[in-house]
């Protein structure tokens, strides 16, 4: 897949001095153009040391020069629209060319806190876990937390997986993630494109990769909404559960992790 660098993108390549590490921000965007500024502020602001990867999922509108003119930010146009999971593919192939010790997966939305990264890290920084979730439900605390009819959907899919897994994770579609340099070579070459953050668990889990789950509040989207609502919710769940299960099936990969 050949990648179409945007003029206006710069290569950050900084090392935290605070932890000795180097962390990249994948940031997915598909029509973000409204919110995608707030969210490279919100993370320079909190994490000034990471870099920021905004992945342009081939939108029809100006998300990204609107990221570009930042000067904050490197910017990926891909040349069709590959969803969710290409896209996160190919922020954590960028990860794993550039030698990344930590990649974060950071919606463009505006749903994510970036005051909460410095928590995910802590797991990986103990040597705790492969992957950390930013979860809304892992704690009884107040904040957003999704419709009522995906919340059904989430807690189907933590029963499913720890039938699966043997791992209670509580918030399975969250796409406010951590991984360590072992996971982002794992993910680099086997993502799931379809549902990926619910199958990317199942795949993980099965390969051996350790998962911690840390309480973040999220906000309510800054623009635009789902595309998973009222009875699509249903036929979403639905096709996750037959994906997670595919994938469950699958031999383990692990051996292709150097």
């Amino acid at each position: 897949m050949k990648l179409k660098w945007s003029r206006k993108s710069q290569v950050l390549k900084i090392k935290s001095k605070k932890r000795g590490l180097e962390i990249l921000v994948i940031v997915p965007a598909y029509n973000e153009e409204k919110a995608i500024v707030g969210v490279i502020q919100d993370i320079k602001q909190h994490e000034p040391d990471a870099d920021i990867l905004v992945i342009n999922d081939n939108s029809w509108d100006n998300t990204s020069d609107t990221a570009g003119n930042t000067g904050a930010a490197t910017v990926i146009d891909l040349p069709v629209n590959l969803g969710i999971g290409g896209a996160v593919q190919t922020g954590f192939l960028y990860a794993q060319r550039k030698g990344y010790d930590v990649a974060i997966q950071f919606d463009g939305d505006g749903q994510h806190k970036a005051e909460e990264i410095k928590n995910l890290l802590v797991p990986l920084a103990k040597n705790e876990a492969d992957v950390v979730i930013g979860s809304r439900f892992c704690e009884k605390r107040p904040g957003f937390k999704s419709s009522f009819t995906r919340r059904i959907g989430i807690k189907l899919f933590e029963i499913i997986n720890t039938c699966l897994i043997k791992s209670k994770i509580t918030d399975n579609t969250s796409g406010f993630r951590a991984y360590n340099q072992r996971a982002i070579s794992f993910l680099a070459h086997n993502y799931p494109s379809d549902y990926p953050e619910p199958e990317a668990i199942i795949l993980l889990g099965k390969n051996g990769f350790r998962f911690q789950e840390v309480f973040t509040p999220m906000r309510k989207r800054l623009s635009g909404s789902s595309s998973i609502s009222g009875l699509k919710s249903a036929y979403y769940m639905v096709k996750v559960i037959l994906a997670v299960l595919m994938n469950f099936i699958r031999p383990a990969v692990t051996k292709r992790i150097k």
